[in-house]
């Protein structure tokens, strides 16, 4: 059996004591973990959490660039960032390839991977979506009862009513659409946020809804039972009917995610759509002040490498 890929994240951070914890929760799943074993082994250590071993779990030890005990916990720092980089590309390229059935990522820094000189890099998802030969991917974001595509990422929130174009609308719609279907084993409902509050009020706070929303929901009733543009600040509440949803594309990133997490922030998992494999992470970042302490939940960890076994078989 392939295994399924592990990055350990930025080990700085609280990915190695995360890995170490989820992959113990699957003691029947095949892993193999890219990272430096070393410098994960004394971030285990010092967190006092077992390192993992057995039959089941095999190790990609990568280079690391400096001193294992030149780390320091809870700080970016470039060979931290380098060697994350390095991690998900390998991983990523391994699982094109076909020799691991998926990847689960732990959090990096992205301030880490700019000290590295890797300042083209805004996150995980357009890190992979370039190495699989795609201009980019969908973000989308699924926990028990609720799910999340991003229609923008990591963009400033001035250039977001300049991004969402036909194309990029066209591609969530469908990304998101087809992986709820592959889920739900029906057709999808999903209800689409609109940009400006009052979802526009009928033009008076801007015309996106209109101009452009509106059209592509039209256009996407072809992939699922879309809905919209909604007035974003009720659609997701109990009141402004979120039961009768499947998920729902938000425009921009705290939009979607401000709720998502306060709904679910431990047992969210973020899934990028439209890559060639499975690629899952924890809803959460390198959590830099419990670096290294013991205390840091693993429970999103868990539930990423369960998504990414789900959606693999």
């Amino acid at each position: 059996m392939k295994p399924l890929a592990i990055t350990g994240g930025d080990c700085a951070g609280i990915g190695p004591e995360i890995t170490a914890r989820a992959v113990a929760a699957f003691p029947d799943e095949q892993f193999a973990i890219y990272t430096n074993r070393a410098l994960f082994a004394r971030a285990c250590a010092v967190a006092g959490v077992p390192l993992p071993e057995g039959p089941n779990v095999a190790w990609v030890d990568l280079p690391l660039g400096c001193p294992v005990d030149a780390v320091v916990p809870g700080k970016n720092q470039a060979a931290t960032g380098e060697l994350a980089y390095a991690c998900v590309t390998a991983a990523g390229r391994d699982a094109l390839a076909g020799r691991v059935h998926g990847l689960v990522t732990a959090p990096f820094s992205k301030a880490a991977l700019h000290l590295a000189g890797h300042t083209d890099v805004p996150g995980h998802t357009e890190l992979l979506a370039r190495l699989c030969g795609r201009q980019e991917a969908t973000m989308a974001f699924f926990a028990p009862g609720l799910a999340v595509a991003l229609a923008t990422i990591h963009c400033a929130l001035r250039d977001v009513p300049g991004l969402l174009t036909a194309p990029r609308l066209r591609r969530v719609f469908r990304d998101f659409a087809d992986a709820l279907a592959r889920m739900l084993g029906r057709r999808p409902r999903i209800g689409v946020l609109a940009l400006n509050p009052h979802a526009g009020e009928d033009g008076a706070f801007g015309d996106e809804e209109a101009r452009v929303l509106a059209p592509a929901i039209a256009e996407a009733q072809a992939w699922a039972d879309f809905e919209g543009p909604l007035v974003p600040d009720t659609a997701m509440t109990e009141a402004g009917g979120a039961a009768r949803f499947d998920g729902f594309v938000a425009m921009y990133h705290d939009q979607g995610l401000i709720p998502f997490k306060r709904a679910a922030f431990e047992e969210g998992v973020n899934t990028t759509l439209g890559l060639p494999f499975v690629r899952t992470s924890p809803d959460h970042g390198t959590a830099f002040a419990l670096a290294w302490q013991g205390r840091a939940s693993a429970r999103s960890m868990v539930a990423a490498i369960r998504k990414a076994r789900e959606l693999t078989r």
